[in-house]
């Protein structure tokens, strides 16, 4: 008889109410309230979503370097504390609510990492083969987050403001964002799904995330968190990732690098885990989901931790009871049915 708590169960319920709050939050505490949660929230929500209750930080640090920083720059041809303070304030905004728990806002509470894992378990349950990148692949997908982030959250955005590229670049991540599409089309809101032709540029965006979000969609059937690979905001969590209370601790295990199930439980096919300890075996793609402290099948030698406070440890009997539900790589094991043999007639 296998216990009904697992973190994987308590993490899957966290997604879950955050994908409710995050996409429908305002229809539960009110528009006006729900706009003053969060402007600066590390995950994917999407501000084009009427109905939410917070949005990420992308949107205004996009609109800070636009409107303000850009504009700015033109209009006086110096920087101030009165150009540069309402950028500060959305950056320590961010902080508040980073430096609590971490990049697991991208494991546990972004709607559209929620929603990719939610394909890949339809994948499964529809029998699709699995994919996985090898290490070689992983880290050629790696640098595009950080070409993302550079370009599109914080270049174009400025140089927009400065004049020098179309308006439409002012916001250039969230034209191309999918979770823009995806959490507005959970909505039933389809508007930002259609694509706009009023310029050659504006038909060039709309078309580079609809693609995006086909890509996140189809791809997540048979690869865990295919967008998440290439996020530029898991990139900008990865900046500050090392002043986060949460975060996960390997020791050294001298059965470490041959097992190798902890690099196969992760999403993001991280194979560092396996064979590295300390802060070496979490690179900037881990997103403190915690398979790994779930699937180690050693005794402490991997902890979630909040500070100094252990919340949750490896350890083989869990591993035992994990593994009767579901493989390290996200597949379901076969429900077995016990028949009792019947008794012979006299």
């Amino acid at each position: 008889m296998t216990s009904p708590f697992t973190l994987g169960r308590l993490r899957l319920a966290v997604q879950l109410l955050m994908l409710f709050l995050t996409v429908w939050g305002s229809q539960v505490v009110g528009y006006y309230a729900a706009d003053k949660l969060s402007g600066t929230l590390p995950a994917l929500s999407c501000a084009y979503d009427k109905q939410n209750g917070a949005y990420c930080m992308l949107i205004p640090l996009q609109h800070q370097l636009h409107h303000r920083v850009g504009e700015a720059i033109v209009a006086t041809q110096q920087i101030s504390l009165q150009i540069l303070l309402p950028l500060l304030f959305t950056v320590l905004t961010f902080l508040a609510f980073f430096v609590v728990l971490n990049k697991a806002f991208c494991g546990w509470v972004c709607p559209l990492g929620t929603v990719q894992e939610l394909m890949f378990r339809l994948g499964r349950r529809l029998g699709l083969p699995t994919r996985r990148l090898e290490p070689g692949q992983t880290s050629k997908a790696r640098p595009v987050k950080w070409l993302l982030l550079i370009t599109l959250v914080l270049a174009l955005p400025l140089l927009a403001g400065l004049g020098l590229t179309p308006a439409a670049t002012g916001d250039a991540w969230c034209q191309v964002c999918p979770s823009r599409i995806a959490t507005t089309l959970l909505t039933a809101d389809t508007e930002q799904a259609a694509i706009k032709s009023g310029s050659t540029l504006e038909f060039a965006l709309g078309a580079v995330a609809n693609t995006l979000f086909g890509f996140t969609l189809i791809g997540a059937l048979a690869l865990r968190q295919p967008f998440c690979r290439i996020c530029p905001l898991l990139a900008w969590n990865a900046l500050f990732q090392k002043i986060g209370l949460l975060r996960l601790v390997k020791q050294p295990n001298e059965k470490c690098g041959k097992c190798r199930v902890c690099s196969e439980a992760c999403p993001m096919d991280i194979e560092a885990i396996s064979r590295e300890h300390g802060a070496k075996a979490f690179t900037e793609d881990c997103t403190l989901c915690g398979r790994c402290t779930e699937y180690c099948p050693e005794d402490g030698v991997i902890a979630l931790k909040l500070g100094p406070i252990p919340l949750f440890r490896s350890s083989r009997a869990y591993y035992k009871q994990r593994v009767q539900g579901e493989k390290p790589n996200g597949e379901r094991r076969p429900v077995k049915f016990h028949v009792k043999p019947a008794k012979p007639h006299d």
